[in-house]
């Protein structure tokens, strides 16, 4: 069963004249959504359209419980992976903009085990944390590359079990030189906020980001018992088969590269913040200064390589926890997400003063480093959204 529900807006009758492009450009993005989530055999799926601090569309698919037909709906509570790693960043720096740090400081100064790391060109303890941020400190994609099994931990419970696989980690390539997509350099950043903080990275976001945006249904790992009853389920579609992932997963030490859940409203705060407001300036500044958000957004190298984030386009580039592309001319800033049948995106035209938010707790298809990983019904639906950006013009 396919539930629809398109909400909150769209441009009064009266609208202006310029609203009209981006309403037939909305019509349009939603007929693909609905066409593709049905086609894909995706159980439920919620996109939301904020401009300014204002959602101008809220549109809800599906079941976020596909066997006991739960529908999806505004309270639903998606994982958001790999988004997670935006507010990693944020944290960083905040404590950076705090004094707390510098982001050419070498990061053994706050992580010292870091020093056991074999690299084979050069001193380990030059990696710095710009360039964690940037994915390009010579580590490895996956943090815990051995799970092979639905029953195996997502990843290491604790600090302890991944500090004794550093001295058999290997730095992959010279750092600085190239980017190449690394979880753990983002598990490391954790460490230096939890130790720079001397609280629990979950805590820190929370009070840090999470609250001070009002985000109150927003949290980490194991959902809260109050908020059980708005968790989605999540899926894989394999061999033309839809499945049954784990349900409410933890991702332990990995948390501060993929450890969130909120529900779309709750992101749709967190994009207004992104997108800026001179009527919150000072709100959103106790948070973190635009300034530094936008040098969170300046290119630090090309990430054209990946497929998997921004845009999936050879033109897409990195910058501080956050991916970079010119589509048409516009700037769209953004990242995506994937993890236990979920996938996410976060993307913003912050010079159009728009962002899209599109979830889904369905996987149709592995994520592949290749141009085909734009073929996915997921990724076909994410990069439609560029559309709404240049219609906001």
């Amino acid at each position: 069963m396919l539930r629809h529900i398109a909400a909150c807006l769209l441009l009064a009758a009266p609208a202006a004249a310029q609203d009209a492009p981006l309403a037939r450009a909305l019509m349009d993005f939603r007929n693909l959504l609905r066409a593709e989530v049905q086609r894909a055999n995706i159980a439920g799926s919620s996109f939301y359209l904020v401009r300014g601090g204002r959602t101008l569309a809220a549109d809800h698919l599906g079941e976020q419980d596909a066997e006991a037909h739960v529908p999806v709906d505004a309270n639903t509570i998606y994982h958001w992976a790999s988004v997670t790693k935006t507010m990693t960043g944020i944290a960083i720096l905040q404590l950076r903009d705090r004094g707390l740090l510098r982001l050419d400081d070498p990061i053994v100064r706050y992580v010292p085990e870091l020093a056991k790391v074999h690299n084979p060109f050069g001193d380990t303890g030059a990696i710095t944390i710009r360039q964690l941020l940037s994915h390009s400190a010579g580590f490895r994609n996956g943090t815990w590359p051995w799970r092979d099994k639905d029953w195996q931990p997502f990843g290491p419970p604790g600090w302890k079990q991944l500090e004794a696989l550093l001295p058999y980690t290997e730095v992959q390539f010279k750092p600085g030189s190239r980017y190449s997509y690394s979880n753990p350099g983002i598990v490391y950043l954790g460490q230096v906020i939890e130790r720079l903080s001397g609280e629990d990275y979950e805590v820190y976001i929370d009070k840090n980001i999470l609250r001070p945006l009002g985000m109150h249904a927003s949290y980490f790992d194991r959902t809260p018992p109050h908020l059980l009853r708005h968790r989605s389920h999540s899926y894989y579609i394999r061999d033309g088969k839809r499945s049954a992932a784990p349900f409410d997963a933890d991702t332990g030490v990995t948390v501060s590269n993929g450890g969130l859940n909120a529900p779309m409203p709750d992101m749709a705060k967190y994009a207004a913040f992104l997108l800026g407001d001179p009527a919150r300036k000072a709100d959103y500044d106790l948070i973190l200064k635009r300034a530094s958000l936008e040098e969170m957004w300046r290119p630090q190298l090309p990430a054209g390589e990946d497929f998997s984030q921004g845009r999936m386009a050879a033109t897409t580039q990195v910058g501080l926890s956050f991916f970079v592309d010119r589509v048409e001319g516009v700037r769209v800033i953004g990242h995506n997400g994937d993890q236990n049948g979920f996938r996410a995106y976060l993307s913003l035209c912050p010079d159009r003063n728009v962002a899209t938010l599109l979830a889904f707790n369905t996987e149709t298809r592995g994520v592949r480093n290749d141009p085909s990983n734009r073929e996915t019904a997921e990724s076909r639906v994410a990069l439609a959204t560029d559309a709404l950006c240049r219609a906001a013009g």
